[in-house]
């Protein structure tokens, strides 16, 4: 059974962004994830180990958007590869989105973002 493990809209304060203010003072981002993944034995046995779990993707998710960086690019790369990494046998493919909910733009906006896809 293939299907789709998501995390979505995480909130989470941050300090990534290109000018040196953004990453001193921080600012608010909602990071989704999608994994496509094989489940099939994990619904059959009803059994997390053998499934990705949601629980640590967030986990993953925190530890990257604690790591300041210039580009949400690479935040949501960071992000991507990890959860690859972690469930190499399990995961398929999957998207990682990272929004900045308050960019120093000019402009009305809900956020600006990047989704990677792998």
């Amino acid at each position: 059974m293939k299907g789709t493990i998501e995390v979505d809209n995480l909130k989470v304060t941050a300090h990534h962004g290109v000018m040196e203010q953004e990453r001193v003072v921080g600012n608010r981002f909602e990071v989704t994830v999608h994994v496509d993944c094989d489940f099939d034995e994990a619904a059959r046995l009803d059994n997390v180990d053998l499934t990705v779990d949601y629980a640590k993707i967030v986990e993953i998710i925190n530890e990257e958007m604690a790591k300041p960086s210039l580009l949400i690019e690479a935040v949501a790369r960071r992000i991507a590869m990890r959860i690859a990494d972690h469930w190499r046998d399990l995961v398929i493919g999957g998207m990682v989105r990272v929004a900045k909910i308050t960019p120093p733009i000019p402009g009305q906006m809900d956020s600006v973002a990047v989704v990677y896809r792998w």
